[in-house]
């Protein structure tokens, strides 16, 4: 059976982001993330994660909060230091809250010099954590206007040029859609990569059964092809969050 994680930066916006972790648990998710959580304190994300019983999946790295500029510049030539700190910092928040991946955004940028930035600052970061599972994810252009890594098969490339065991693939569903049309195809084709899955319905990221993409065909397809890793559910609800999740609950049963 598939394990389901919340995207509390996403989900559950109708309470302070502390008050999520408690409702996600109520909801059956057994997981969350949050993908910039650092305007608030360690301690009280680990509290808050620990006392609800659940784990602590995923953070994004850099940069350092969710308005704070830039979503990421490790592809960036001219950012090399500021992106070494600040991985630094996710590091400590990671290690802090047993967080299972840290997920590396690649920025704006493109040519030749930010393949080779995104892929030393790769090869820089993963041999630092060694103990740490690293990601990357491909973002479809139309919602990162010059975003890097726009591309699987980048993605791909990127992962085999650093060569590290601790470096995996984040595949979103909703990404995958808007870059290829296909989700099922895009799995087959890089699914050996995946660490992490997220879910959203396509184009309009919204509740995973209400887009275009079949969402429950791709459940059914990670089943079978032995996935054991979390598929977290990053959309933007419709209505209530609580009010869209009859997927979780067939889903949590098996259907």
């Amino acid at each position: 059976m598939l394990k389901f994680a919340a995207n509390l930066t996403m989900l559950f916006t109708e309470r302070p982001l502390l008050q999520r972790f408690e409702a996600a648990a109520q909801a059956g998710f057994t997981g969350v993330e949050v993908l910039f959580p650092y305007d608030l304190a360690a301690k009280e994300l680990v509290q808050a994660t620990r006392a609800n019983g659940l784990q602590f999946v995923l953070l994004n790295a850099p940069p350092p909060s969710w308005t704070g500029g830039a979503r990421g510049f490790a592809a960036d030539p001219a950012l090399v230091d500021r992106f070494r700190a600040d991985f630094d910092r996710a590091l400590r928040f990671g290690r802090a809250l047993a967080t299972e991946h840290i997920h590396i955004m690649s920025g704006v940028a493109e040519g030749p010099a930010a393949r080779e930035t995104l892929i030393a600052n790769l090869q820089w970061a993963t041999a630092r954590a060694p103990e740490t599972s690293l990601t990357i994810e491909p973002l479809n252009g139309a919602d990162m206007p010059g975003y890097f890594l726009n591309d699987f098969d980048l993605a791909a490339e990127i992962i085999a040029a650093v060569g590290a065991p601790n470096l995996g693939l984040q595949f979103d569903s909703y990404h995958a859609h808007r870059i290829t049309g296909d989700v099922g195809a895009c799995w087959q084709r890089h699914r050996a990569l995946v660490r992490h899955v997220q879910i959203g319905g396509a184009p309009t990221r919204c509740e995973p059964d209400k887009g275009e993409n079949d969402h429950a065909a791709f459940l059914k397809q990670l089943v079978a092809d032995g996935y054991t890793g979390w598929v977290s559910a990053e959309y933007k609800p419709t209505g209530t969050t609580e009010a869209g999740l009859g997927w979780l609950g067939k889903a949590n049963r098996g259907r």
